[in-house]
């Protein structure tokens, strides 16, 4: 079967990334992958070849190094397009650690875009986030929606990356770039053969929810009930995962072919539901049959009260829509942890 044309993936084994390469691989492209491996695992290579029946490029290198990008955009020089997922993403340890932060998310960036000027590569797709935004005026959120100042460090590269890429852009006729602003996404592939693995102890809510139900965690802590929302917790727009993939593969054959209003886009990416913590538990629990170990926690610094997306111009201009329902993400997300335990087992 011929290509469709290569693809360089950054991050390409962490959660959505290697969601995203299993996704481009089924859709006839061929994937380049660069990954340091600090938040994921080199078996996530397998898994992508168990669920494709292809195993794609892999280097294991830091994007910190101008050297690394140069070394495999030599070895590759057909690549199309790049779709940047690489960065360190936990709130609240950018707010305990900002200088790895700004370190670990900025500078790839810079070198990723010196890269493309000078190995003539046209398209680009950002792994952006709802948090630009911060706590907006007016909800549901739309595109236009003024960037607010950063509730933590980790916000703060998401506007500052976007910014690089759209001053690039505009200094460099040829580039093309899409940010995709996710909401928040959870679940895993529907083989239940890829999901989300942190290493350590996860920062974010579905991972801690299936360690939880496992048996691995003792307890989830909900961080706040005391919000102005319906029921107390924090309100964000879960989106699933290979939904939001869905959305990178159709971001980039936008500018392949030429479809774009602009030479910088950026879209929204969710569902345009607000989904609240308790209510996430709730669906678990029902999906499931699980019942789980919780209590109200205190709450945590960097967090925004409620968020969910406007999804009209991503649905209309992009030609994009998530698909796949609440109880579909809680419960793929399960099979998953279920999955990767047994395989530890076996291995």
């Amino acid at each position: 079967m011929s290509s469709k044309g290569k693809i360089l993936v950054t991050g390409g084994t962490g959660y959505i990334g290697s969601i995203t390469s299993a996704e481009l691989i089924e859709q006839g492209y061929e994937v380049v992958i660069i990954d340091n491996l600090s938040n994921s695992e080199k078996d996530t290579l397998d898994r992508i070849q168990d669920i494709t029946g292809i195993l794609p490029h892999f280097y294991e290198y830091d994007l910190q190094e101008q050297e690394s990008i140069e070394r495999v955009i030599t070895e590759h020089p057909d690549i199309l397009g790049i779709i940047h997922f690489a960065a360190a993403k936990a709130v609240g340890e950018s707010v305990e650690m900002p200088l790895h932060y700004y370190r670990n998310n900025i500078v790839p960036m810079i070198n990723i875009l010196e890269s493309m000027k000078i190995h003539n590569i046209s398209n680009f797709v950002f792994s952006s986030s709802c948090t630009v935004y911060g706590q907006p005026d007016e909800l549901p959120v739309t595109e236009l929606a003024p960037v607010k100042p950063a509730e933590s460090p980790y916000g703060y590269t998401k506007q500052v990356n976007e910014n690089l890429l759209k001053d690039t852009i505009q200094a460099n006729k040829g580039i093309k770039g899409i940010a995709l602003r996710y909401f928040n996404p959870i679940g895993a592939h529907l083989s239940g053969n890829l999901g989300e693995l942190p290493l350590g102890v996860p920062d974010n809510l579905m991972p801690y929810i299936t360690q939880t139900a496992i048996g691995i965690r003792e307890e989830l802590k909900v961080f706040g009930d005391d919000y102005n929302t319906p029921d107390g917790s924090c309100i964000r727009d879960y989106i699933h995962v290979v939904d939001l993939a869905r959305a990178h593969v159709v971001a980039l054959e936008r500018m392949m072919q030429n479809k774009g209003k602009a030479d910088y886009e950026v879209f929204n990416i969710g569902t345009g539901n607000g989904v609240s913590v308790l209510e996430i538990i709730d669906s678990f629990e029902k999906a499931t049959g699980v019942k789980l170990n919780y209590k109200i926690a205190d709450r945590r610094a960097g967090d925004i009260e409620q968020i969910w997306a406007n999804t009209d111009f991503a649905n209309n201009e992009l030609g994009w829509k998530a698909s796949l329902t609440l109880d579909q993400m809680t419960k793929s997300a399960w099979e998953w942890e279920k999955n990767y335990r047994e395989s530890l087992k076996t291995n």
